[in-house]
């Protein structure tokens, strides 16, 4: 198979994805129950002889019907496709949705974009997924096209963790909380983003501590706090201790602040990915720029240490490469 593809529309498919077995579905945060269904693609392509794809859209569909967009997002489109790539797939297709997309019919979707498109083996979604105009399209409606023109249907349930299913909701609430180890592990590998670094206010070069500052998307909900992270800059992989959240100073749509450890540089206009290692502790108010700063160096002692005694979580989170070990 060639390395791995990344595609933005089905207008005109690489010979070499034509057949294709075919995981369908938003797929925010690609966790453990997603990976569980992907498993299932792999094999079933394996067996077919034929490639891996992953069909997924951006922007999210609720994001789409909302006045404004609102959804804390675990993955943007980016974050797929470096994860689909981990995870072994050969290929990733991510479709822009829209008003003008969701109208499409869900009989015109199988035949423009499965059967015309992709010329699919087999599809696999979960019982939760809907397509088409009005969701008519079901995976019982999907079962019975395959049936009708020659392609492979099989409707999966996620993984459970604990009393309920492993989802995006419960991970964003997690998130939402600071738990972040809980995070971690049900999506199986360490929480990540990406940004355009931005110039900020200066006050953390003035405190001793410059940082790398990126502005956060409507309905980002991580929980205002300090964090012990792994950067990657470039081919640079950087540790690090983040805050998000001004308690003391304007707290009005904070960026993401990142005080890279044993590092100087001017890297405005660079795009950096943060991976959460662990929450160190929530926002405070400090008495004054003495304390503050005071808290600042326990903060980065304490991220040093999870650092360097932070493990993969699994061979995914491995071969993303933010936690070595």
């Amino acid at each position: 198979m060639p390395d791995f593809l990344r595609l933005s529309d089905l207008a005109a498919v690489p010979a070499s994805l034509r057949g294709a077995y075919v995981a369908i579905g938003n797929f925010d945060g690609f966790h453990r129950g997603h990976q569980s269904v992907l498993e299932v693609l792999k094999a079933r392509a394996a067996q077919a002889g034929v490639p891996a794809v992953v069909l997924t859209f951006e922007p999210h569909p609720r994001d789409v019907f909302a006045p404004t967009p609102f959804m804390f997002r675990l993955t943007q489109g980016d974050a797929k496709a470096r994860l689909a790539e981990a995870l072994g797939l050969d290929a990733i297709a991510i479709l822009n949705f829209d008003r003008a997309f969701s109208q499409i019919e869900a009989e015109d979707f199988v035949s423009r974009f499965l059967v015309d498109a992709l010329g699919v083996t087999g599809v696999i979604v979960g019982t939760d997924f809907h397509f088409g105009r009005q969701r008519r399209g079901t995976p019982t409606f999907l079962k019975a096209e395959g049936d009708r023109l020659g392609f492979a249907v099989e409707t999966l349930g996620l993984m459970d963790e604990g009393d309920e299913p492993i989802s995006s909701s419960r991970i964003r609430a997690a998130l939402s909380e600071g738990a972040v180890t809980a995070a971690n592990r049900l999506l199986g590998y360490h929480w990540f983003f990406e940004g355009e670094v931005e110039k900020g206010d200066q006050r953390g070069r003035e405190l001793g501590y410059p940082t790398a500052n990126m502005a956060v998307p409507t309905g980002f909900q991580l929980a205002q706090g300090v964090f012990a992270v792994r950067a990657r800059l470039g081919d640079r992989l950087l540790d690090g201790v983040a805050a998000f959240g001004k308690p003391m100073f304007d707290n009005q749509r904070p960026p993401f602040e990142t005080h890279l450890f044993d590092f100087s540089g001017d890297i405005y206009g660079q795009t950096i990915s943060v991976a959460l290692v662990s929450h160190i502790r929530g926002q405070e108010v400090f008495s004054g720029l003495d304390e503050l700063i005071a808290a600042m160096d326990r903060d980065s002692r304490r991220a040093r240490t999870c650092i360097a005694e932070a493990k993969p979580i699994s061979p995914l989170d491995a071969r993303l490469g933010f936690v070595e070990g």
